[in-house]
């Protein structure tokens, strides 16, 4: 970018970053964007509020639309049954069999809340999901994980279900010090791990790219130089077409977390390995 007059490029650079900084915007933007300021102490934040926002919404949807359910359905009936149809047949009967049905309500609740809170990350007023923290997607990895070690020991009694968990069939016994440890990982470390750490990561690096395509492009807009201010537009394009392509993640990644939750249930429910 050519320098304004004696100024050298670098020098400009902070030029166009204090201007940015002059219309309000944080400057230069860092990790602590996505921790927000306590509103009521370190247990009240805008996370918290907006956790609870969802909360609210989802049950302000489902009472409103199941208030007096009709046999021809109304919109917000059709919308809600419609919700439930597709996490009931592609993600519980599809992972679980008929044992899925009876756990459809939660994950139907659990898929709402997850699309909810990553719909928030391009909500104006907002525009930062939940999720983009580790800390909720470590919460609902945490229920989950609870859930279906639960779900196992319970129908199968602790000793047999580790057994069932741990020892793989049909393999000669020397392999199992080299299985048993893989298994264990596996099964009680790596799959919560990775619950959280992809919704978190797939949150966090889709609410960074639209950060960089709309700082940048007020960066640009702030040049004198008139080529990067009229290049400004296409960062603003893409930040526009990046938030629509968020749009495709935050509904993906809810239907994957809920996906491998009923996979994780339906495995310790298993009477094999």
């Amino acid at each position: 970018m050519p320098a304004r007059a004696g100024l050298s490029s670098a020098e400009d650079d902070t030029v166009s970053g204090q201007l940015v900084a002059a219309e309000g915007l944080p400057w230069p933007p860092s990790v602590g964007d996505f921790y927000p300021p306590d509103l009521a102490g370190p247990w009240v934040t805008k996370f918290t509020l907006m956790i609870w926002l969802a909360v609210g919404l989802l049950i302000i949807f489902f009472m409103a639309t199941y208030r007096n359910p009709k046999l021809v359905p109304s919109k917000g009936q059709w919308m809600a049954e419609s919700v439930y149809g597709l996490v009931r047949d592609n993600i519980a009967r599809e992972q679980m069999g008929k044992d899925g049905i009876r756990f459809a309500p939660y994950f139907t609740v659990l898929f709402c809340f997850i699309v909810v809170t990553n719909l928030f990350g391009i909500t104006p007023g907002l525009q930062i999901s939940p999720n983009s923290h580790i800390a909720l997607p470590i919460v609902l990895a945490v229920v989950s994980y609870v859930m279906y070690l639960y779900i196992g020991v319970r129908k199968h009694g602790l000793g047999p279900y580790l057994k069932q968990s741990l020892i793989l069939p049909g393999v000669p016994w020397p392999m199992h010090f080299l299985l048993i440890p893989i298994e264990f990982l596996q099964t009680f470390i790596v799959r919560p791990v990775t619950l959280a750490v992809r919704l978190f990561a797939n949150m966090f690096a889709g609410h960074l790219i639209l950060l960089v395509f709309t700082v940048g492009g007020f960066v640009m807009l702030a040049s004198d130089n008139l080529f990067i201010q009229v290049s400004s537009i296409a960062a603003f394009v893409m930040a526009i077409v990046m938030a629509f392509f968020e749009v495709l993640v935050a509904l993906l990644q809810a239907y994957v977390f809920v996906t491998l939750t009923a996979n994780y249930i339906g495995s310790s429910l298993a009477d094999e390995h």
